[in-house]
């Protein structure tokens, strides 16, 4: 069995094992990371041979702990990231570049259509019918986008909203409120294999699957990082957030979509979400352009290059080729857009 795991922000670490008897055997470590003295590599595989197999991963790395020689230094890697790609072995997890990834980045459209194209295109992920998908989303016009599980009057100012035109749509993931305006919002979903992301936890596969994007933003000058659970932060201030929804269907499959601030007008979105207001009452308006530091002021770009940037990093990476929506798939998402995600039902299942 062979398993990779690419530490977000660090390198590479391979494991090739067998599983007999029900524990791990001739297990060899390997990667491009740095590891001192040369030896420890082998205490490494000592540490895991023999280990149960049904192990979890931050078990596997106590016992590579307990095994490395007192003054060890792991850079680039540490006993967690070998557990994961022990873990990820034993899953026959995929890799980045087993796929031919998709590119779909059509015109503007509206919000519920956006929320009913994230769940058919990750069903149809789920189903092999679709490739894993890059899709880049442009909106058709602003609104407030509530998680799965949130409270819509907790979360929105009727008034508000309607005051500035603003729509507001419940989408599947978890999560929390996020304020949309179509010039300054980035947005995009990662319609990925449940493969992809087998061996890690939850909240690891976040990390996982944002990965690319911070080396995106730091070919763009901004030094970013994965902040748990869910947020891409610089010293500036947080400047995305993501969600997640598992789909069982199928083979299974990953919806990871995420909510970049390229800009972002305070005032009406404390006008709008009521939670926001409440974190930040004590602190006015000042303090929301400090919590969420917009791309437009770290990159000096304008919002298109920023999103050409991304893609081709994406693609630099992982190949990635230009496609589209079906005429299949966009009947399917128009209908969920028209009978769930504009419905008052839906968008107000938590009241």
């Amino acid at each position: 069995m062979h398993g990779e795991y690419k530490v977000p922000g660090g390198k590479l670490v391979v494991v090739d094992l067998e599983v007999r008897e029900g524990v791990l055997r001739d297990v060899r470590v390997a990667g491009d990371f740095f590891l001192e003295p040369d030896e420890a590599l082998l205490d490494i595989d000592r540490a895991l041979e023999g280990a149960p197999a049904d192990l979890p991963a931050p078990q596997l790395a106590a016992r590579i702990d307990a095994a490395l020689p007192e003054g060890a230094v792991l850079f680039g890697f540490t006993p967690e990231a070998v557990g994961v790609a022990v873990r990820r072995a034993l899953a026959q997890a995929t890799d980045w570049t087993d796929y031919d990834w998709q590119l779909v980045h059509d015109g503007p459209q509206s919000p519920a259509l956006h929320m009913a194209l994230d769940e058919v295109l990750t069903t149809e992920v789920a189903a092999g019918r679709r490739p894993p998908t890059l899709r880049v989303w442009e909106w058709g016009a602003p609104a407030v986008v509530i998680g799965s599980f949130q409270s819509l009057r907790n979360e929105v100012d009727p008034e508000g909203a309607e005051r500035h035109g603003i729509e507001v749509v419940r989408r599947i993931s978890g999560g929390g409120a996020m304020f949309i305006e179509p010039g300054n919002t980035i947005t995009y979903s990662l319609c990925v294999p449940d493969a992809l992301v087998q061996g890690l936890s939850f909240a690891d596969s976040y990390k996982y699957l944002d990965d690319w994007v911070l080396g995106a933003l730091e070919g763009m000058g901004v030094k970013a990082w994965y902040q748990p659970l869910n947020d891409i932060a610089t010293e500036s201030g947080k400047i995305a957030g993501a969600a997640q929804k598992r789909v069982v269907s199928g083979n299974g499959a990953v919806l990871h979509h995420v909510t970049m601030a390229y800009d972002i007008d305070a005032d009406k979105m404390l006008e709008v979400l009521r939670i926001g207001r409440e974190k930040l009452s004590d602190k006015g308006t000042t303090s929301a352009k400090k919590r969420v530091d917009p791309l437009r002021r770290q990159t000096g770009l304008p919002r298109d290059a920023v999103i050409t940037k991304m893609i081709e990093s994406f693609r630099g990476r992982y190949g990635l080729t230009e496609g589209s929506v079906t005429p299949e798939e966009l009947a399917r998402a128009e209908e969920l857009a028209r009978t769930k995600f504009s419905s008052a039902e839906w968008t107000a299942r938590v009241p």
